[in-house]
């Protein structure tokens, strides 16, 4: 076995064999007795040294090891079950938690003293929320007068699980059914009956698709399976996300749909529904840009987008007309920035930052909306946009409900 020779300063270190192999030496079978005394001198220098410690892997820093540990999860969902009401009061504690969305309604002769076993699970995301919902047959509507009194224009986007269900939109019916993607907006009445079914749902606000040309439809083929194997995949990770994940997981989730979403309307051609959702869309993305505006009226908007009023009205009618969409897009932004516990600007100047003129109106606008003055909402606690632990909470508690985030996702 190969033995490693020492030597003084004098003479040369090397790795050979047995010294008696080594040729012509004056002290064959012994090493030379400078090498002796070389190696007897690292012998005494470092007896007294205690022993090296052999480690298969270099030691990890304590400050490596904590960046290493895992983030604790983020999200706490907020979960409504009608299972532990009496059966005779299910079926209207279940219209009441989701009236800021829809008008629900019993099948004809199903009496509500039947009971009405249905779960709510709901997770903030900050820009996106996702919804696990399991629910008894019914039918559902949103009405004019329902867009008119809560103005949420979200996208809605459904995987069935089980059931199946068909929804009308502006007089066509689609049907949804496990292996299809339903979208639908919010901002368009529509009304609809379910079978017993159980769904995961996504609500996406409007302007996360600026650029992206939708209609109300359920999709199906080959894309659509893609998009169903990612969200699929996406739901056992929500109780494990860490805060740090959100924003990535929020980014790549709508990529997934605007490219899906691109795809189909490739494969299905142009149609007159998709050439007024992209003018609605056109509107909605300069309202938004000039909300600040106190120039911001109907005859601006025709002008810097080349169409008529007429035109206009038409969109805007089912969302109560275009003033009023405008009003309900300044007060939403006004109402997110005050129950923003790091802004700390005057009530008016934030008024003023989102295009109201007076004081006195924008008080009066605001405490229509919501139910509660400017000054109250500072003490309403509304998601911000990135991730937040929400406790579970009765259906009463305003600030928490399902309903709340609705009116701040996306803000």
């Amino acid at each position: 076995m190969p033995s490693l020779r020492f030597g003084s300063s004098n003479s040369r270190t090397t790795f050979g064999f047995r010294e008696d192999k080594v040729p012509d030496s004056p002290h064959r079978g012994q090493p030379p007795p400078n090498s002796i005394e070389a190696h007897e001198g690292a012998r005494t220098k470092t007896s007294s040294d205690p022993p090296l410690e052999r480690r298969r892997w270099p030691r990890q820093s304590t400050a490596t090891a904590e960046a290493l540990a895992p983030s604790p999860p983020a999200l706490e969902p907020l979960t409504f079950s009608t299972r532990d009401i009496d059966a005779k009061d299910q079926f209207a504690a279940w219209q009441a938690y989701l009236s800021p969305l829809v008008d629900i309604r019993l099948p004809d002769g199903v009496p509500e003293e039947s009971g009405f076993p249905a779960d709510h699970t709901a997770w903030n995301l900050g820009s996106m929320l996702v919804v696990q919902q399991r629910a008894p047959p019914h039918s559902f509507t949103r009405s004019v007068a329902k867009l008119r009194s809560n103005a949420i224009d979200h996208w809605h986007l459904t995987l069935l699980r089980s059931g199946r269900t068909w929804t009308e939109v502006e007089g066509q019916v689609f049907e949804g059914k496990p292996g299809n993607v339903e979208l639908r907006s919010l901002g368009q009445p529509f009304r609809g009956r379910a079978t017993e079914s159980e769904s995961l749902s996504f609500y996406l606000p409007r302007e996360l698709f600026a650029d992206a040309t939708v209609v109300n439809a359920a999709l199906s083929g080959t894309y659509t399976n893609l998009l169903i194997e990612y969200l699929d995949s996406l739901e056992p990770k929500l109780i494990s996300l860490a805060a740090g994940d959100l924003p990535r997981v929020v980014q790549t989730t709508r990529d997934m749909i605007v490219t899906w979403l691109a795809s189909t309307t490739e494969q299905n051609g142009s149609t007159e529904s998709q050439g007024n959702f992209a003018l609605m869309e056109r509107v909605r993305r300069f309202i938004q840009k000039n909300l600040n505006s106190s120039n911001l009226t109907p005859d601006r908007v025709c002008r810097e987008l080349g169409m008529s009023r007429t035109r206009l009205y038409q969109l805007f009618e089912p969302s109560g007309g275009v003033l009023h969409y405008i009003q309900r897009r300044r007060l939403l932004a006004a109402h997110a920035a005050l129950s923003n516990s790091a802004n700390r600007r005057q009530i008016v100047e934030i008024a003023n930052d989102v295009g109201f003129t007076s004081a006195a109106h924008f008080s009066r606008a605001f405490s229509k909306e919501f139910g509660y003055s400017p000054r109250e909402a500072r003490n309403v606690s509304v998601p911000p946009y990135f991730a937040h632990a929400v406790p579970l909470v009765d259906v009463s508690d305003s600030a928490n409900s399902f309903g709340e985030w609705l009116k701040s996702l996306g803000h």
